[in-house]
């Protein structure tokens, strides 16, 4: 801080030093402008001495050593302006990188804050309270409700319910039986338990994730100035160019006014101002960018680790199917449940009871609720006994039925959880809820290889089977799962050992990982946390597409950048030819390095937008989100079609016809208006943001499918009575649902990348 205050007063000094200079030298004074211009210069040359000494006692050297060479000497010979103008270049180039490179701070503030400070020990018959630090190996720790976990241990109670999204980013809390571990950080979500502590606080895997955090910070290089990477050749370069004019001509002016016209200020001044134009730009889109040094990183970019949970999937329990018994009502299903669910503050209760509000259900108060951690609760739902939660608390011990078999195994399928509920005694159905895959992830992973990245890899502490499920769905490279925070940082490091790497994430359980990487990038919408923290970047909205967004923004900044340093120095490389010949005095060469100067600032802040296609003008984003919510519209309809095919599995004639009635009428009057709508309407105005119609062409096709799909099924469902509804008639309505269901989702989801592209041409 002290440093960057002192860099903006030497700007403020050199910029007062020219300015009352010049107004002397205009009023005839021209000794008393060259001592002003001296006094102003002054400062900014012995500031630059300091620095240039601090820097070879670590080993480096920068191109400020020309802008030194060229101010003493400019002192020297008494050539005061041409020593202020370069004093101004050299100085405002140095405040410019202060607002390009200086990062936010990433203390640890959200991780000691969420620490556990306190345990509560049992001992002699007593439970007290104690610090943290002193427990001990062996003691009996009780954790109460909602309690963070304080040191690493073994239950001791029957069963504890933990919530470990904290360390594995998994939303849905596990039942945890005696004799297995339970890890400091994890959350109690259940009732209070017992655990015998096996490591002390400083040893606990929360205290580990802390101190993992720290190092990976520290141990970071600092951002070098790509200028400085120049400053071997560039440096003796300019003294032999400066020296045989010199020593050719018999005048040491032309010696200086090739330093003077060497002084690096497109190599100073470049970088910073697009590396801050481009953070300028990211910002706009919602993309925190902590200075120039992780936007160049970025830049460079040559693999992707992503988390899975709350980063390639939405990051928390939701209802994703109702299965029912023979002849019961899916809605019913839910609402039942959700009456009951809502004297539970269970994480997966919750997620039950939205479900239903979303759905427009009248909720009835539950009495006499009883609830069982770790398996479910039952009660009183409008004079009816409710039960809800595991297969073994609602139906017992006994074999399953045969639908409840199938909920059971398409849960698994699906990596996701099964609550059952039942009506005085009665089964009438199971709730499916899991995590799911983001709606944009497969176009954010498709841009990110468009954006030039080599390799895409998901690293986890969820189930391989689970992970591997979204690594296929999303064409991942690799898939590494059931990795623990410290499982991540190996991860990561084993990538970077390769090429550079860039790792996402949004839980506590990553911020080790962010923080090692080269990069670090937080999905930070959901607010702030350790991974926001720990991380160079930060995307503010919940969307994943703009990772993709980030790095061809960082690419474009820094290719800018590039082009301004080559033409600058180039222009630069003229100017110190013309000095040398003897065409440029020193302060004729300080003003025409200004210009170049000038030059190369312009041409970098055209970082400051995204790179413009010729001929084709974006698609609003305000169009895209309101076609976007014509889909989601849809998705009701979708999910209803899906339960009817589920149902029609082993439905009664009198049962499947009404249903099959139902589908048709949702396909007719939803779908298919849909689709023609767009045809008609959205299409051509989509043309004139595309380069070609090729897509929207294909799209069309998909029209033509969806239409011949719903006129089968129409057919079908027109004066189909229960007696004629035989197996295969039923089987192959339920074949043409489901097909209608599979390819509205993949259509809508291929519309939406275009609609993307269109905001992005």
């Amino acid at each position: 801080m002290v440093e960057r205050i002192l860099r903006r007063a030497l700007i403020a000094i050199a910029l007062a030093g020219l300015a009352c200079g010049l107004i002397a030298a205009f009023s005839g004074m021209p000794r008393l402008a060259n001592s002003i211009w001296t006094a102003g210069t002054l400062p900014v040359v012995v500031t630059l001495l300091v620095s240039m000494i601090r820097d070879l006692r670590a080993g480096r050297m920068g191109v400020d050593a020309i802008a030194f060479v060229s101010m003493g000497a400019a002192l020297v010979l008494a050539e005061g302006l041409a020593a202020a103008v370069v004093a101004v270049m050299y100085a405002g180039g140095n405040v410019l990188e202060d607002f390009a490179v200086a990062r936010a701070e990433r203390d640890l503030k959200s991780l000691v804050d969420r620490a556990p400070r306190i345990a509560h020990r049992r001992a002699a018959g007593a439970v007290e309270e104690i610090s943290i630090d002193e427990v001990a190996i062996g003691d009996a720790i009780l954790v109460q409700a909602g309690e963070i976990i304080p040191v690493d241990g073994v239950i001791v109670s029957p069963s504890a319910m933990v919530d470990e999204s904290a360390l594995t980013g998994e939303p849905i809390p596990v039942n945890r039986r005696n004799g297995e571990p339970a890890r400091s950080g994890t959350i109690n979500a259940g009732e209070m338990f017992e655990l015998t502590a096996t490591t002390t606080a400083g040893e606990s895997t929360y205290a580990g994730i802390v101190r993992m955090v720290t190092a990976a910070q520290t141990a970071k290089a600092p951002f070098t100035r790509l200028a400085d990477r120049y400053a071997i050749l560039l440096l003796p370069a300019t003294l032999a160019v400066a020296a045989g004019a010199w020593l050719l001509s018999g005048e040491v002016i032309r010696g200086l006014a090739v330093l003077v016209a060497a002084t690096p200020c497109p190599l100073i001044l470049a970088a910073p101002v697009a590396f801050i134009s481009g953070v300028s730009q990211a910002a706009r889109r919602s993309i925190l960018i902590k200075g120039g040094g992780p936007l160049e990183a970025l830049a460079r970019t040559h693999t992707v680790m992503f988390d899975k949970t709350g980063t390639l999937t939405v990051g928390g329990a939701r209802l994703v199917a109702i299965e029912t018994a023979p002849g019961e009502s899916a809605d019913q299903v839910l609402q039942l449940a959700a009456s009951l669910e809502q004297a539970s503050h269970h994480v997966v209760a919750s997620a039950i009871v939205e479900a239903a509000i979303a759905k427009g259900f009248d909720l009835d108060l539950p009495v006499n609720v009883r609830e069982t951690m770790g398996s479910g609760l039952e009660g009183n739902v409008a004079g009816r006994r409710v039960r809800a939660g595991s297969h073994q608390l609602v139906h017992g011990a006994g074999k399953p039925q045969d639908w409840a078999m199938r909920a059971l195994r398409r849960a698994a399928w699906r990596s996701a959880l099964s609550v059952f509920v039942s009506v005085d005694g009665r089964m009438i159905g199971a709730l499916l809820l899991g995590d799911e895959l983001r709606r944009e992830a497969p176009r954010a992973v498709q841009a990110l290889r468009a954006a030039g990245v080599a390799r895409i890899v998901m690293v986890t502490g969820d189930r391989v089977d689970a992970a591997e499920t979204i690594g296929a769905a999303l064409d991942l490279d690799a898939v590494l799962a059931e990795r623990v925070p410290s499982d991540k940082v190996d991860a990561v490091a084993a990538e970077q050992r390769q090429h550079p790497t860039l790792m996402v994430g949004d839980g506590i359980n990553d911020a080790p990982a962010l923080a090692k990487a080269d990069v670090g990038i937080a999905m930070g919408a959901r607010g702030a946390s350790a991974s926001s923290e720990a991380a160079d970047v930060v995307i503010l909205v919940d969307r994943l597409d703009r990772v993709s967004d980030a790095v061809t923004i960082a690419r474009r900044a820094r290719a800018i950048a590039l082009q301004s340093i080559v033409a600058g120095m180039g222009l630069s490389g003229l100017a110190m030819a013309a000095a040398a010949l003897g065409w440029l005095t020193p302060v004729a060469g300080a003003l025409t390095q200004e210009a170049i100067d000038v030059a190369v600032i312009l041409n970098a802040l055209r970082a400051l937008s995204p790179a413009y296609t010729f001929g084709h003008p974006r698609m609003p984003s305000v169009a895209v989100t309101e076609l976007r919510e014509d889909h989601e519209r849809l998705d009701e309809t979708l999910r209803r079609l899906r339960e009817i095919a589920d149902t029609l599995d082993d439905a009664e004639p009198s049962v499947a016809v009404p249903l099959i009635a139902e589908a048709d009428g949702l396909v007719a009057e939803r779908i298919v208006t849909h689709e023609r709508k767009d045809e008609r309407l959205v299409y051509p105005r989509l043309l004139k943001f595309l380069n070609d119609a090729h897509g929207l062409s294909a799209m069309s096709r998909a029209h033509r499918e969806i239409l011949h799909l719903a006129r089968l099924l129409s057919r079908m469902a027109a004066g189909l009575l229960p007696e004629d509804a035989d197996h295969y008639l039923v089987r192959d309505a339920q074949r043409v649902i489901e097909s209608i269901e599979a390819l509205v989702r993949m259509h809508n989801a291929q519309e939406e990348d275009i609609y993307d592209h269109a905001a992005a041409v």
